[in-house]
């Protein structure tokens, strides 16, 4: 399991990183476009206001962030030898749940008392 879980979580890495890069640049473009405007662009009817995507481009490198950090905690717990370790109870998280959620820190049942 630890191979496999390795190999899982580092190519959901890899992901979460390029989703970090792509957003990171696409906010830097944005705001790069929003410097030299003076335009009312919340009232332009030609489309998506750039305030409106900046929310959005902000939204998705916070998620993306945020999986990154999950799933390198997760690569930390593997090389702890605690992955797969309810940190609520200290039972083994069950393998179907650690397939559909390779960063997940609690079992089902302590996920469900915490709201997760």
């Amino acid at each position: 399991m630890t191979a496999d879980a390795r190999a899982l979580l580092s190519v959901l890495r890899a992901d979460a990183a390029a989703r970090v890069a792509s957003t990171a640049a696409a906010l830097e473009q944005l705001a790069h476009d929003r410097e030299g405007s003076n335009d009312d662009d919340e009232h332009d009817p030609e489309g998506v206001t750039l305030s409106s995507e900046w929310s959005r481009l902000t939204g998705l490198a916070e998620a993306a962030a945020s999986e990154l950090r999950q799933v390198d905690e997760a690569l930390a717990r593997l090389d702890a030898g605690t992955y797969g370790v309810c940190a609520g109870c200290g039972q083994p998280i069950a393998a179907a749940r650690l397939e559909v959620r390779p960063f997940a820190t609690h079992c089902v049942a302590c996920a469900e008392t915490l709201g997760r």
